[in-house]
């Protein structure tokens, strides 16, 4: 039973440091590389939570996680995806399976939009010149918070 109540806190605390990061980069467009780190240390300590064997359950981990971090630094790359947004995934990768991932990316989307379309009309309100820079970190951890909370606020499922 502690084991679950660890669980409980280590869930509370991704929850509170995905609510920063949508902040710091909804403030600055910044996602803190302390931030994502932190994210990242303590997926292990949930694997021991949930029981993960370290092969190959932990491993998958590791791989979902360099693989998300492969994948979207070709976006970074090409200019399309925020340095800190990148890491901000692969350290959620750590977190979530593979299937939960896909969930994430596909919210993540959507809201993505949602950001984007906010963000734009607020630029072009407010007369600003240039691009704007979308905080597509906030679409990141509202996805992520979504499938933090959804096991807790939906006990049907």
């Amino acid at each position: 039973m502690t084991g679950e109540y660890f669980r409980y806190g280590l869930m509370a605390l991704l929850a509170a440091l995905l609510i920063m990061a949508a902040i710091t980069d909804l403030r600055s467009r910044i996602i803190s590389n302390r931030l994502n780190i932190a994210i990242a240390l303590l997926a292990p300590l949930y694997w021991l939570t949930y029981g993960l064997a370290p092969w190959p359950d932990m491993a998958v981990q590791l791989l979902l996680g360099a693989g998300v971090f492969g994948l979207f630094s070709i976006l970074f790359a090409f200019g399309w995806m925020g340095g800190g947004d990148v890491k901000l995934l692969a350290a959620l990768a750590l977190w979530f399976p593979w299937q939960g991932m896909v969930s994430l990316l596909v919210l993540m989307a959507v809201l993505g939009g949602v950001v984007t379309l906010a963000t734009v009309i607020h630029h072009r309100a407010t007369r600003r010149l240039g691009q704007p820079e979308i905080p597509y970190g906030v679409a990141i951890a509202l996805a992520a918070l979504w499938l933090v909370g959804e096991p807790y606020l939906n006990h049907f499922a």
